[in-house]
């Protein structure tokens, strides 16, 4: 017969946990387990001491076997069940246990006190309320069957089944406030693997991010540095390769800038290696890296370049970060015009304006070229200059249009 599904999930313990792992952490279940064992040893042999001295014939044999059949039914069942959460085995132990507590119930009462230890391992061998609650009222009516019989006979006070009474009580909400801290802990575990798990993928996308910001600041320093030296030099090259034949003079005069272009550059990587500042700005300030900067593009294309600094007036120094990015603006927009603007005149102004927390320093470099319509070009370059301006809180403005010229805006905070 087989038993139905409503009273197989209220009578058969149900999975406490993930992976049947214990709620509590793994020593603390070890001593709660262990206290369990010890408490089962120590009870049980005071029944069995309680029924060698007080009991004999028939009666004491009935309890010695019982107490015997519950002591290996417990080493053999109960006590893995109890430590391995193995929910067939605690089913048998129960049934035995139930049954044990019944014969003595009926034969001898006074051995009642095994109740302190029935009722707990009950509840921690269960998985829900409703399986306990079921679990505990076995137990209350098999401990309680033999002592009404008795009162009824006149031999047996009714204290006895009061007694049990307020046991089972005592069990059930013993057994909720267990199953509660039990199901406290089994969640609060369950959160801590949650919260892990999430830590571990935040570390790996926090790394992923790291590595993709580390690419785009390696790309912005290439292009920004490297990629306009090289630039520079395949121009040069070319002109000193045409003017060879007919013009040596200017073609050595060629041959040198590549020079000096080429070891600014080896300096420029070295410099990105160390994760140094721009060697522009090593050993001097903003204004005469900006100065250097407009007197080799003068001389390596020909247009005539100046630096206008009338309207920078007087201030603090700009920290590094910012003069970097006003360096680096600068330098993007005189590639630009070598590379587009076919201009005959360029300037480069540096100008400080506004006050108090609202100031800002900005470099602009105009040039009368052919101009370009700004919505409808995106370059590389000055996009990176855009993401490098931001990130100091910054901004780069382009105003140009066709036939018009082009003005690049590079604006920082000047503090």
């Amino acid at each position: 017969m087989t038993i139905a599904p409503w009273l197989r999930s209220v009578v058969v313990p149900s999975d406490r946990g993930d992976d049947d792992e214990p709620p509590l952490s793994e020593r603390g279940w070890r001593v709660t387990v262990g206290v369990l064992h010890l408490a089962f040893v120590v009870v049980g042999a005071t029944a069995v001491v309680d029924t060698l001295v007080s009991q004999s014939g028939g009666r004491r044999i009935v309890l010695l076997a019982a107490l015997a059949v519950l002591a290996v039914v417990y080493a053999v069942v109960g006590a893995g069940a109890l430590a391995g959460r193995d929910h067939r085995r605690s089913v048998l132990y129960l049934v035995v246990l139930v049954a044990v507590v019944g014969v003595l119930a009926w034969v001898f009462p006074e051995l009642l006190f095994l109740m302190f230890v029935a009722f707990p391992q009950v509840w921690f061998m269960v998985g829900s309320v409703r399986a306990g609650l079921l679990w505990t009222l076995a137990l209350g009516a098999a401990s309680t069957v033999g002592p009404v019989v008795h009162w009824t006979q006149g031999t047996e006070p009714l204290s006895g089944p009061g007694q049990t009474l307020v046991g089972l009580a005592f069990s059930v909400a013993m057994g909720i406030w267990v199953t509660r801290v039990l199901d406290q802990s089994r969640q609060r575990a369950t959160l801590i693997r949650e919260l892990e798990q999430t830590r571990a993928e935040l570390a790996v996308a926090h790394r992923e991010q790291g590595i993709v910001a580390e690419r785009e600041r390696l790309a912005r320093e290439v292009h920004d540095t490297l990629a306009q030296g090289y630039t520079s030099i395949v121009v040069l090259a070319q002109t000193a390769t045409a003017q060879l034949a007919a013009d040596p003079g200017g073609a050595a005069e060629r041959l040198g800038l590549i020079e000096e272009v080429a070891r600014e550059n080896l300096a420029e990587a070295r410099a990105m290696v160390g994760a140094f500042a721009p060697v522009g700005l090593e050993s001097a300030t903003l204004v005469e890296a900006l100065q250097r900067l407009a007197e080799r593009f003068g001389r390596e294309t020909g247009v005539a370049t100046r630096l206008d600094t009338t309207a920078l007036g007087e201030g603090p120094p700009l920290p590094r970060s910012q003069e970097i990015v006003l360096l680096r603006g600068a330098q993007e927009a005189l590639t630009n015009v070598r590379r587009h603007a076919a201009a005959s005149a360029v300037v480069l102004r540096v100008g400080r304006v506004g006050a108090g927390e609202a100031v800002q320093l900005s470099v602009h470099v105009e040039d009368d070229g052919v101009g370009f319509d700004p919505a409808g070009t995106a370059g590389a370059g000055l996009g990176g200059l855009r993401d490098r301006a931001e990130q100091v809180g910054g901004a780069v403005e382009v105003a140009s249009a066709p036939g018009q010229g082009t003005r690049v805006t590079v604006r920082v905070p000047a503090r």
